[in-house]
């Protein structure tokens, strides 16, 4: 098949453009390897270089088709590859650049933290990797294709957070990921079973078209989607499967952290997006009828409970980085809300507020996380107590964190206030006001331990027990790059929504 991009012809498996660039560059990094197999400063350089340009390239190249119209109706239409198995359109991109953002940022603060490490080549590799499998999640367009892709991102993240070997607190942390996502995986596969079972077919839109043609397996279908649907909330750290995300992203290097709680998240909400509104939208009632299993209502409590066992968590911790983990979590019952809030008239508005939460989110939470990482080069503790007057050595980080985290809370100085201002929006249309006060409820206690941090390091004075000598530059821009992101987020956002709800929109 021939598409057109930018007035030239090309095949259409040119429009998984920036999943290749990934994949090169992972390629590359094993080279590089290869050739020069000793760690040193020179070759480090080389593979964080490598690692950052490619991640840059695939978001920029994913950018690119999204602004031209690629895989949206306006010029292409969605171009489907492999039988239907993937699909790149304006969903698909948008979520790429989410993830060549993330890893970006990750791969340029990667390079000074883990200065003088072993195995450097393997982590950039594994986090290309993981990169790739979220990337092709977006495109996704089958149940077996979404549980290989889920997969290939699952299990290089496995080995990032153990990426600390001798470290028994990364290792541990390592062993509790892995065992709830090998249980969540299993749980995620006996749903694609028994869906699969109650309409014989595995691709999205031929799941849709079977639904009704086969009544009398209307039960197993109901268990089939509750099960999947549990399956995602592993990938996306939504209750009841967060258990993992407060102990991984501890005991992880902190840019695995962000990396995981950013991009991966991100992957997960768009491959959950595609397939319960492609596959299954007379399950939920959404194209009308009676539904086997009404997984709008299931989504909506999923939401409310992944709120505030989130916050309600965060607000207990006495660990920065903990706080941040519980933080995470309640975000994902916020972007919860464009499943749980949909409805028929308002469909693209609802999911593509959710998505301009999560490209928001992106960078002000990766941003939260490489500060934490920051400080641990700096040699300073994980309580809140130890960024005491942190300030008064380094004003320029701690602005930058208290960019992300007033942007957390939905204060009006960086983009996550219009993200939420949009979602709040989204509850009103659909007339969901449990999910709407549950919003501000939680949006209001999360702003009293984000200030905790900002109390610690503009307010309370300094024990004089740490003395900064070193600023590590690489880490200290990816933390500066994020922080003006975030901020011009705010004055940009009416600029990049409506590639976000066009996006939204193709799905119905």
């Amino acid at each position: 098949m021939v598409v057109e991009i930018g007035g030239f012809a090309v095949a259409d498996w040119v429009t998984l453009a920036p999943t290749l660039v990934l994949v090169a560059a992972s390629l590359l990094v094993f080279l590089i390897d290869t050739v020069e197999p000793r760690p040193g400063s020179s070759s480090n350089a080389v593979l964080a270089a490598v690692t950052t340009v490619g991640s840059l390239l695939a978001f920029l190249v994913a950018g690119y088709l999204l602004v031209v119209g690629v895989g949206q109706e306006r010029v292409t239409g969605p171009v489907s590859m492999f039988n239907g198995q993937l699909v790149v359109d304006g969903m698909s991109l948008f979520f790429v650049v989410i993830v060549g953002s993330v890893t970006a940022l990750v791969a340029l603060a990667s390079y000074d933290y883990l200065a003088g490490e072993a195995y450097q080549a393997e982590y950039y590799a594994l986090v290309l990797l993981a990169a790739t499998g979220m990337s092709l999640m977006a495109s996704a367009n089958s149940l077996a294709t979404a549980f290989v892709c889920l997969e290939l991102s699952s299990l290089p993240s496995y080995a990032l957070v153990a990426f600390y070997k001798d470290n028994r607190g990364s290792v541990e942390a390592s062993l509790k990921y892995f065992l709830v996502g090998a249980l969540s995986s299993s749980v995620l596969v006996y749903g694609i079973s028994l869906v699969y079972a109650a309409s014989g077919r595995l691709q999205f839109g031929a799941v849709a078209e079977q639904l009704g043609a086969r009544p009398e397996f209307a039960g197993v279908l109901g268990v089939g989607v509750v099960m999947v649907l549990l399956g995602f909330a592993f990938k996306t750290a939504s209750v009841p499967f967060h258990f993992w995300a407060p102990e991984a992203y501890e005991g992880a290097p902190a840019p695995v952290s962000a990396f995981l709680s950013s991009a991966s998240k991100a992957a997960g909400f768009v491959l959950a997006f595609r397939l319960f509104l492609t596959a299954f939208p007379e399950v939920g009632g959404l194209a009308g009828g009676d539904p086997a299993v009404d997984w709008v209502v299931a989504v909506q409590v999923l939401a409310v409970v992944t709120m505030f066992v989130g916050n309600f968590a965060a607000a207990t911790q006495e660990k920065v980085k903990r706080m941040l983990a519980y933080s995470s979590v309640g975000h994902a019952g916020y972007v919860l809300i464009g499943l749980a809030a949909i409805s028929a008239p308002d469909s693209g508005f609802v999911l593509g507020a959710s998505m301009m939460h999560l490209l928001v989110y992106g960078f002000m939470n990766t941003g939260a996380f490489l500060f934490v990482a920051l400080a641990e080069q700096w040699g300073i503790g994980r309580t809140f107590q130890d960024f005491n007057g942190l300030s008064t050595q380094a004003p320029l980080a701690c602005a930058a964190m208290t960019v992300f985290l007033f942007s957390l809370a939905g204060l009006p100085i960086g983009g996550g206030f219009i993200s939420k201002l949009y979602l709040l929006a989204a509850t009103a249309k659909a007339g969901t006001w449990l999910l709407g006060a549950a919003l501000i409820v939680n949006s209001a206690l999360s702003l009293y331990y984000y200030s905790r941090v900002v109390k610690a390091m503009w307010f309370e004075e300094p024990d004089g027990t740490v003395e900064i000598e070193s600023y590590p530059t690489s880490l200290y821009a990816a933390v500066v790059i994020a922080a003006v992101a975030t901020v011009v987020l705010l004055p940009a956002f009416g600029l990049l929504s409506p590639s976000a709800f066009n996006a939204a929109s193709g799905l119905f």
